[in-house]
């Protein structure tokens, strides 16, 4: 008659107890996995061909800026005027629909507008919040936009402003603007402005 050893019995049953708990755990570790990538999860990591985003390149754009706050035509109007007591029009908003022509004159032709608006934000010197789309109108770039948001010294020769993004063609886009006042007229408020506009796109 053979007898059975009663510790390799339990011995067993230990073993066998410690595999039933490995096998939950891996199972319950994948069923997690799979409700992660079926939805549970809001974000993932992408392919950017997926959204046709192929070679990143550079492009420069020179368009002249109109900005007419007085008269039947005006396409810069204040919303919010500015602290009666202040020299730098500190509080002014000005909402904009400005013209983006390809020269100076605004005869020329018009590919796009610059909407959104300007702040006067500085109680020191005139200096200007602007926050902006330039909407194109003409040819490839039809419905496509760039925004620019940054400070604007209006007396400074040059300024600087970042190009945070944009839609479209522009998709993804960055870069920065130059801006150059070409004219100002004192009496009527009247600027005409040259932008250079430098934008990595895809």
């Amino acid at each position: 008659m053979v007898k059975t050893d009663p510790t390799y019995k339990k011995s067993s049953m230990a073993k066998l107890s410690e595999n039933t708990l490995a096998a939950h755990f891996i199972f319950t570790i994948f069923i997690v996995s799979a409700l992660a990538e079926n939805g549970s999860s809001f974000a993932r990591t992408m392919d950017k061909k997926v959204l046709g985003m192929k070679k990143e390149k550079l492009s420069h754009f020179r368009l002249y800026w109109h900005d007419i706050v007085g008269g039947k035509n005006a396409t810069a109007v204040p919303v919010v005027f500015p602290s009666r007591n202040s020299t730098t029009a500190f509080g002014m908003i000005s909402v904009i629909d400005d013209p983006l022509t390809m020269g100076p004159e605004l005869s020329s032709k018009m590919v796009g507008r610059a909407q959104g608006f300007y702040s006067a934000a500085s109680q020191q010197e005139v200096g200007l919040l602007m926050a902006m789309n330039f909407a194109f109108m003409e040819g490839k770039y039809n419905g496509s936009t760039i925004t620019i948001l940054g400070r604007n010294t209006v007396f400074s020769k040059v300024r600087e402003m970042p190009v945070i993004g944009g839609s479209g063609l522009f998709r993804f886009a960055r870069g920065y603007v130059e801006a150059r006042t070409h004219l100002f007229d004192p009496a009527t408020g009247d600027a005409v402005v040259q932008y250079d506009c430098y934008v990595m796109h895809y």
